[in-house]
């Protein structure tokens, strides 16, 4: 009996010391800097904003050799044909294999005209309120926004008007639309704010995702919209996260913002992020509420946006991407 507790002992120490490792790995030792922390280093920094065009480069290069945008930021026909499996990003054991169904709905390439020269990503916090940078947001060639903000009236002094390609996240349309199962027209009528766009859904980064985004397209086609739909390339999606993982970024998923100033990064020649701030407070000590139109928190644990905006400060820092997180000069 002694010996047999003997030989099991090693096992199990073996087994934890696994567990502990794999634990570290997904959740490393390290501090985020807390709320005020990183108010006092940005206004430390000032509203100073440099341009590095080697650093834009560097960028661009390292994210073509890892993730190669310019082909596969979209699922098309060139580079998912029939019969091609894709493997959800999000739930490493679940597939979808290309079929009759889904290929008609696929670009046939990347629809994107280059060179991208001012790319405008703009994020929904609530420091675009009263910021008064629509006019600036609208002067880019080519804007990105994210989960399908509303650009009302009410916003349009802050957030502007202009889209080019806006990211609908499928529980948008499971709870704002009722999963598009009752009735399809306030989807669509919504949808024409956002002119004659691009729309980028992940269809196959879960499972459940896949039904919700191809309702979306068939009531986008049926209706004669103006907008184009476009599905997020998982494997895309998988080579951004590993990108940003290792430089420190390690929530469960990246956000969408963080995603698309990544696909910004590497097609456009300069890049301004409006409305990325994800604290409590802002620059002049006065609450911030989460978006600039409510203040639904979203599900904790899920995202970590204290570490993608010091990722994103440190890119604005060194000229690689400029951040507006003060109010826009007339």
């Amino acid at each position: 009996m002694l010996v047999r507790c003997y030989r099991v002992k090693p096992a199990v120490w073996a087994a934890l010391f696994v567990l502990v490792l794999c634990w570290f790995y997904i959740f490393p030792v390290y501090r985020v800097p807390s709320d005020t922390e990183i108010v006092d280093e940005v206004l430390r920094q000032g509203g100073v904003w440099e341009k590095n065009q080697t650093g834009i480069d560097l960028y661009r290069k390292l994210l073509t050799d890892c993730c190669d945008p310019r082909r596969n930021f979209a699922v098309t026909k060139e580079n998912s044909p029939m019969g091609k499996v894709l493997w959800y990003d999000g739930e490493f054991y679940h597939s979808h294999t290309v079929n009759n169904e889904t290929y008609p709905l696929f670009v046939q390439r990347n629809p994107l005209q280059f060179p991208l020269k001012k790319c405008a990503v703009v994020g929904n916090s609530g420091i675009l309120r009263h910021s008064k940078c629509g006019q600036h947001i609208d002067r880019a060639d080519f804007i990105l926004r994210c989960n399908l903000p509303p650009l009302s009236k009410d916003y349009v002094e802050d957030v502007g008007t202009r889209t080019h390609l806006v990211t609908a996240n499928p529980s948008i349309i499971e709870k704002r639309f009722q999963n598009l199962l009752w009735s399809r027209k306030a989807f669509v009528d919504n949808m024409k704010v956002y002119g004659s766009s691009y729309m980028y859904m992940p269809a196959f980064s879960m499972k459940p995702c896949t039904d919700l985004s191809l309702r979306a397209s068939y009531a986008l086609a049926d209706s004669s919209s103006n907008l184009t739909m476009l599905f997020a390339n998982p494997e895309f999606l998988r080579t951004v996260g590993k990108f940003w993982k290792a430089r420190g970024v390690h929530a469960k998923r990246l956000s969408t913002g963080l995603f698309l100033i990544s696909l910004a990064l590497g097609l456009c020649e300069e890049v301004t992020a409006y409305g990325f701030w994800p604290f409590a407070i802002g620059l002049d000590g006065k609450p911030v509420s989460h978006h600039y139109y409510d203040n639904i928190l979203p599900y904790k644990w899920f995202h970590t946006m204290p570490e993608e905006f010091v990722q994103l400060w440190h890119l604005h820092q060194s000229g690689t991407l400029r951040l507006r997180l003060e109010h826009c000069p007339p």
